[in-house]
């Protein structure tokens, strides 16, 4: 990577520049380009004169292909170039070479659960089979609170209703009862979660009796389900469900930390609010942190399947073989279809805010979110909230919905979360704590009420290396009880987004 004070080159074979900060126009750069138009920063600049029809290439990869004729020096964005044909080279395989691992392995204090699994918080959850149920399993977290429940419970770092929008209006089979299931039987078994209590309707879809039929849902002395119209309505059900809590919750208090190893982490990676410095800086560094990890032992799930589009190619030649590189492009292909039924296209991302901090084409933001991954081989590919049954660094798909995606890393097992962005996000994701990673130094100093890790550093210097290590050196404290910032603001309790598919009836 070439570095000036103005723009940086970021591979050899680039034919744009990435400003560092605004440009003016009429700036000659070291790169021997003058600027031709005003650079906002992180946008790009071309460092070749580029015929219209041609490739532009950043990262080492193609971004998009130009729209007109290109100056050199000209702003490279929304109004020169777009997405253009692309075809990619799979590969299976050919790039995965296994991580050194890291022995003795680092340690954290997490809450050691029957199922072997690690908690790094000890919350008592209120899970709704269906949205009829959200109410009520408010009004009974409310009335804990006004009992002041949890204060003779000191062990127990709070109550979290689990409340959604579906769960009935829906077919009892197929993809989208099976997506649906497939999340609360996960969150039941979240290792972030001391103890469950269950509510439903009783009418629904969904049916609470299907999910411990089936054992998605068991031990009898951390889970207790009801329903409303069983019990006789909204007051004896709160009544009752207070009752509950306070059984679940000694239950819960038994449990105090204990030293873990970091391969009982399970990390689930976001970016969100992305910008030109996103891929640069941030995700990046994430991933040496999650190398650091999957060195350790541990897991790290990459995600946002519409948000990998066109970078495919650099997980399918990190796969441990050919059958884990074609799940991932059997979900691509599934993608294109799901997105062409619904009149949409896979290349409607980059959103508004992504296009203002200089992302113009999915290419370009996908190349940079895939960063996240490190340099790990891909050991895994799986559905959304599918359970993660191996360690090192896998994939889940799911939308690029943050929200939506964290929910189903949370349900695949996730016990931690790290969150990049450049343009800022305010959000957190109970039961599980996610740790906030600015791109740049502006959004660092604009919101570092919300944002837990600065790599704007990086652009004055900063080695990706030393902060991955910053980062994995946080999520172990993080891991161990320090709060995040979402945490410290009470973040998570509109979070939980179950993805729907299929028709709404």
């Amino acid at each position: 990577m070439t570095e000036s004070p103005f723009a940086l080159c970021l591979h050899a074979a680039d034919n744009v520049l990435v400003a560092l900060r605004a440009i003016p126009a009429g700036t000659a750069l070291p790169q021997g380009v003058t600027t031709r138009d005003v650079i906002p920063a992180g946008h790009k600049l071309a460092l070749r004169d580029t015929d219209a029809g041609a490739v532009i290439v950043k990262y080492g990869q193609i971004i998009g292909t130009t729209t007109e004729a290109i100056r050199a020096g000209a702003h490279v964005h929304v109004h020169n170039l777009g997405m253009g044909a692309h075809k990619q080279d799979y590969d299976f395989g050919a790039a995965a070479q296994a991580l050194p691992p890291i022995d003795p392995p680092a340690q954290f204090q997490g809450f050691h659960r029957p199922s072997g699994r690690v908690g790094t918080r000890n919350y008592l959850g209120i899970l709704t089979s269906v949205n009829c149920a959200g109410s009520v399993a408010r009004f009974i977290a409310q009335a804990a609170e006004r009992a002041n429940l949890l204060d003779v419970f000191p062990n127990v770092d709070g109550i979290v209703p689990i409340v959604h929008g579906s769960g009935c209006g829906m077919s009892g089979k197929g993809e989208g009862y099976d997506t649906l299931f497939r999340t609360l039987a996960g969150y039941g078994h979240s290792a972030n979660f001391g103890a469950i209590l269950m509510v439903g309707l009783g009418c629904e879809v969904m049916q609470i009796p299907d999910l411990i039929d089936r054992k998605a849902l068991k031990d009898s002395a951390r889970f207790r389900y009801m329903t409303i119209q069983t019990e006789g309505g909204t007051a004896a059900t709160v009544d009752r469900g207070l009752g509950l809590l306070r059984e679940l919750a000694a239950e819960a208090n038994k449990a105090t930390r204990a030293p873990a190893p970091a391969s009982a982490l399970v990390l689930g990676m976001q970016c969100g609010g992305s910008d030109g410095y996103s891929g640069i800086t941030a995700n990046p560094a994430l991933g040496v942190a999650s190398d650091l990890l999957v060195r350790h032992g541990g897991t790290s799930i990459l995600s946002e399947t519409s948000e990998i589009y066109g970078a495919e190619h650099l997980l399918t030649r990190r796969a441990v073989d050919a059958a884990t590189g074609h799940k991932l492009i059997d979900l691509i292909d599934w993608w294109e279809d799901y997105t062409a039924r619904n009149f949409g296209e896979m290349d409607n991302n980059p959103s508004p805010g992504n296009k203002r901090g200089g992302l113009t084409t999915i290419l370009e933001k996908s190349l940079g979110a895939v960063a996240k991954g490190g340099s790990a081989p891909l050991a895994g590919v799986y559905k959304f909230a599918e359970p993660i049954d191996r360690p090192g660094f896998v994939f889940m798909d799911s939308p690029g919905y943050d929200p939506c995606s964290v929910t189903g890393q949370t349900a695949s097992g996730a016990n931690l979360i790290a969150f990049t962005t450049g343009r800022g996000s305010v959000s957190g994701y109970q039961p599980v704590p996610s740790i906030k990673i600015a791109s740049n130094p502006d959004l660092w100093r604009r919101m570092q009420t919300d944002m837990d890790v600065n790599c704007g550093d990086i652009l004055e210097g900063v080695t990706l290396q030393d902060k991955g290590q910053e980062i994995f050196d946080l999520m172990l404290r993080t891991a161990s009880g320090a709060q995040t910032k979402s945490e410290a603001q009470g973040f998570g309790a509109v979070e939980f987004v179950p993805w729907q598919i299929g028709a709404v009836m």
